[in-house]
């Protein structure tokens, strides 16, 4: 199969044929790109293989099945089937052409305020599914945002529930999971942490999304927690800050305030000056 590298998996899979190698987390996670042999439908096929996967991220699989069965939403990326092998666990779902917000960023650059508006009101829609789940992602970031086509129209589809678990209201976690560039300073910290850590995630994807780059840089939790505590204010560019509306700080200051108990909430997010039309 073309483009599949070194990795191995089966030509077929339940009346799919994987083709392509698109990503993952290797070595226990790849996403295929595939076709459905009876009908010729393209579709995505992520390929979790059971063999040595802790038990923490068994449960964190589980729950993003039992997630993605129950629920049909734009903004969440659409499981099409599930299929099970003796060592594999292979989750067929809707191939988002578009790739993903990632590699859009790469390619644009920074977004116009409108485009930036329109994707922020997506994925706000798509964690408020989350929510009435009382589920936190733990790991939004622009490579887990699908885009359905390559342009600015696109429909945001949250997607890859692999560090996703329940926290109903007044629990807390304290496994420290996500990516650096988008984990909250709590997260970092090994302290105990509630959804709003999805929030500072969104607050950094939408500060991207507006300077092209993201807010803070580090190698180490420690660099990136010295990133965050070393300045009074965000680090617009000053080029960009003129061109904005008052709105678009306002809500990026919001989100990524260091304080959980400040930070700003889901629906407080939704009821933003910024979203509105």
């Amino acid at each position: 199969m073309a483009g599949r590298g070194t990795e191995e998996a089966p030509a077929t899979v339940g009346g799919y044929e994987l083709r392509e190698l698109l990503g993952g987390r290797p070595p226990s996670t790849s996403v295929w790109r595939a076709v459905r042999l009876s009908t010729g439908a393209p579709a995505a096929v992520k390929q979790v293989r059971l063999a040595g996967l802790p038990g923490r991220l068994r449960d964190s699989l589980d729950c993003e099945l039992r997630f993605l069965a129950a629920v049909s939403h734009p903004n969440i990326v659409r499981l099409l089937d599930v299929i099970q092998t003796q060592g594999c666990i292979y989750l067929v779902m809707e191939l988002c052409e578009g790739g993903d917000l990632a590699s859009y960023i790469e390619r644009t650059g920074r977004v116009e305020e409108r485009v930036a508006r329109n994707f922020m009101r997506q994925i706000g829609a798509g964690l408020q599914v989350l929510r009435r789940h009382h589920l936190v992602h733990r790991d939004l970031k622009p490579e887990n945002i699908l885009l359905s086509c390559p342009g600015s129209d696109a429909v945001l589809k949250i997607s890859d529930f692999g560090l996703s678990r329940v926290l109903r209201p007044g629990e807390y976690a304290d496994t420290a999971c996500g990516t650096r560039l988008y984990m909250a300073p709590e997260v970092m910290l090994f302290q105990k942490y509630d959804d709003k850590v999805d929030l500072w995630s969104i607050g950094a994807i939408l500060f991207e999304l507006l300077n092209g780059y993201p807010p803070f840089h580090g190698r180490s939790n420690f660099q990136m927690l010295q990133s965050i505590n070393r300045t009074s204010s965000l680090p617009f560019s000053s080029l960009v800050t003129r061109s904005l509306h008052p709105d678009s700080v306002d809500v990026c200051t919001r989100l990524l305030c260091t304080n959980p108990v400040k930070r700003m909430s889901l629906q407080e997010f939704i009821n933003h000056g910024f979203l509105r039309p």
